[in-house]
Formats: structure tokens, C-alpha cells, sequence
């Protein structure tokens, strides 16, 4: 009779309904015995709770965008009546049933899951007492208490490790449990925080706190919870993180990051169903897009086209030996250089080579001595 004499041991009853609804769905499975198949059914509490808190967490959204919509009007009420609190307090409150926004309906949803979770923790202290409750009957109970999962039953925790058959294994999981509960929680609250909120926004102060404390909190705490508990709470969390990000990035609140991102990813869409309809336009959007990906792979270069360097080919080592006189073979690149340097020392002068019998007596005797030219008549 102690379970229907509290508000908690009311909501008790449906909660042990919901899990013996979801143990006999995976008992088949894994066994009416096993750990996983308690674990599981209570993933499917969250799963159920979640569903049922929708309709809350959308009026928790339109509340935070009609928050970010009022801010202008909030500061001109507070710099107005900034002596006077009652007729802030006053202006404020007609501000909001105007507008139809409630300041803590983004609290809603967590303060709904605070029953239903200390609901949860009974009915697993009595699994851990291998009391009946609800729907849990002795039979039930008796499984609840006798299943583990990596050696630990689901009603221990890290506090109360060593009335487990298991203490060392208990501490490892709850740490883990803990550990994965705490870091969802924060980047649960850093999600909404960086992307869905407005700087200008003055809660983002003590969002910002909330964003600490709370996963220290929860870190504190979950030394006393027992593993069901933590898989409650860090599957809801994961829920939560799913749903934000769906909801941040198609509906975000204005004046945001993830406001301006949709924005941008519109403008990419459009482009791309107006390019589908114009294939022209989808050829110069293309032709767009290929001339500023060349632009940021050379950013010095632009408009600027750079030649290649040719290198000299490579010779063989048969015409870089010399020859049998003494002088290195020219190669056909040296003999270009050498005419064009006589070509050019010359000047338009041009020079008769001996014969080639003089060329051979030069070789052998020295050389010759030419004759004296004659000079021109009229000398």
C-alpha cells in the first residue's frame, strides 16, 4: 500500500507497466533472465517518455524563439522602468501574456522527466529489496534482481558496490555510466547554447553557468544512482542531442549561427533547383565554381599564367668524354653558343676559313704566317 500513498509511488505503477511491457518483448531475445533484456526495456521507458514529452518540447522551442523575438522589447522595458522593479516586473508580465511566451517552458520537459526518473529509482531500489511492485510481480522481481549485465545487476551502485556480487566490476561501470551521463548532459546544454542562441541574448550568461553545473551536478549525484538509472538518464540525453540537432538545423531561432547556416544552405539550394531548370545557368554556375577553386588553389598567381622551365636534356657519357685531339666535342647547344657569340663579337664581319690542307700543316708544323693584305689603291 506505500506505493499509491506517495505522488512518486503513483507514477510508479505505469513505470513498472512500461517495463514489463518491454521485458517480455526482448526476453525471446536475450533471455527472461538477462541483464540486457531489463537494460533494454528501460531504453524503451525513454523511448516512451520521449514520444509522450513531444508535444512539450515544441511548445519549449516556440517559447525560446518567442523569447529571442521580444528581446528588443525586453531591454526597452528594463531601461525604461530601470528604478522602478514592480513596474518592470509589471510591463514584463504583459509583455509575455501579449506575446504568448512562457519564460520556463524551456524547462518543461526536464522538470515532467524529474517524476518519471525518481519513479524509476524506487522501482529499482525494490528490485534491489526484491519487493513486488506495479507489474512487477514476485516472479519479475525475482529475474529484475538475479540479471546483470557484465556481472553487475542493474539495481547496484557505486556507493553501495561492495553488496554486489561484483564490487570492482560495479565501480567500473557506474564510473562509466557516470562519466557518459555527465558529458551528454554539457554538450546537450553547449549545443543549444552555441548554436540556437543569440549573442545578444542576456541568459546566455547564465546559460553558461547552467552548462557547468549541471554535469557536475549530475556527476556528483550518479555515484548514488543505480545503473538503470544511468542508462535512463544517459539514453535520454542522447535523445535530447538528436532531437536539438534536427530541430537547430531546420528550424533554428533568428539572429543565430544555425539561423545564418540555414540560411546560407537555402541559398545552395535554390541555385541548385533553378540550375536544374537552366542548363545554361547550371554550365556557368559550374564554370563559377571551377574558376574560384583554381583561384584559391593558386591565390598568388591570379591572372597570371607561369610558363614551365625546360630542362636541359640529359647527354650520355660518350659525349661528355673529349675527343681524340685533346678538345671536347661541342654538343649542339655549346656550337650554337660559340656562332652566336662570333656572330656577335664580328659584327656583320666575315671570316674565310684556311683550307683544309692548311688546317692539317697548322695541326702538325705550328702556325702559319699569312700575307700581308695589300692595301687599296689611292693609298
Amino acid at each position: 500500500m506505500d506505493v499509491i500513498l506517495t505522488p512518486i509511488g503513483w507514477i510508479q505503477i505505469p513505470v513498472s507497466w512500461v517495463l514489463v511491457a518491454f521485458h517480455a518483448v526482448f526476453a525471446p531475445i536475450f533471455g527472461a533472465d538477462s541483464g540486457w533484456s531489463w537494460v533494454l526495456a528501460i531504453v524503451g521507458l525513454v523511448v516512451v517518455i520521449r514520444i509522450i514529452l513531444i508535444p512539450l518540447f515544441v511548445r519549449q522551442i516556440r517559447a525560446q524563439r518567442n523569447m529571442q523575438l521580444i528581446q528588443p522589447k525586453i531591454k526597452e522595458i528594463q531601461k525604461k522602468y530601470a528604478g522602478d522593479r514592480e513596474k518592470q516586473s509589471a510591463e514584463m508580465m504583459k509583455l509575455y501574456k501579449e506575446t504568448g511566451t512562457n519564460p520556463l517552458a524551456s524547462c518543461l520537459p526536464i522538470i515532467l522527466q524529474a517524476p518519471i526518473f525518481f519513479a524509476l529509482f524506487r522501482v529499482l531500489q525494490d528490485v534491489a529489496s526484491a519487493t513486488p511492485v506495479g507489474a512487477l510481480t514476485p516472479e519479475l522481481v525475482k529475474q529484475a534482481h538475479d540479471s546483470s549485465i557484465f556481472g553487475v545487476p542493474i539495481y547496484g551502485t557505486f556507493a553501495l558496490a561492495a553488496e554486489t556480487p561484483n564490487p570492482l566490476a560495479t565501480k567500473i561501470l557506474a564510473v562509466t555510466l557516470i562519466v557518459a551521463m555527465s558529458v551528454t548532459t554539457f554538450f546537450t546544454q553547449r549545443q543549444l547554447l552555441m548554436k540556437n542562441t543569440a549573442a545578444d541574448n542576456p541568459m546566455v550568461k547564465q546559460q553558461k553557468v547552467l552548462m557547468y553545473i549541471f554535469p557536475v551536478i549530475f556527476a556528483v549525484g550518479g555515484f548514488n544512482f543505480p545503473i538503470g538509472v544511468l542508462v535512463y538518464w544517459t539514453t535520454t540525453n542522447l535523445w535530447t542531442m538528436g532531437q536539438q540537432f534536427y530541430v537547430i538545423r531546420n528550424n533554428p531561432q533568428p539572429g543565430t549561427p544555425a539561423h545564418k547556416a540555414h540560411l546560407e544552405r537555402q541559398k545552395v539550394k535554390e541555385k541548385q533547383k533553378a540550375a536544374k531548370a537552366n542548363p545554361e545557368l547550371a554550365a556557368a554556375l559550374a564554370a563559377e565554381e571551377a574558376a574560384a577553386l583554381e583561384a584559391g588553389k593558386n591565390p598568388t598567381n591570379k591572372g597570371t599564367t607561369v610558363q614551365n622551365r625546360q630542362q636541359p636534356k640529359r647527354q650520355t657519357k660518350s659525349k661528355r668524354q673529349p675527343q681524340s685531339g685533346g678538345q671536347p666535342k661541342k654538343t649542339p647547344a655549346v656550337e650554337g653558343q660559340a656562332s652566336g657569340s662570333a656572330s656577335s663579337a664580328g659584327k656583320g664581319q666575315t671570316t674565310k676559313s684556311p683550307p683544309s690542307g692548311q688546317q692539317g700543316q697548322g695541326r702538325g708544323k705550328g702556325s702559319q704566317k699569312k700575307p700581308p693584305t695589300k692595301p687599296p689603291a689611292g693609298t
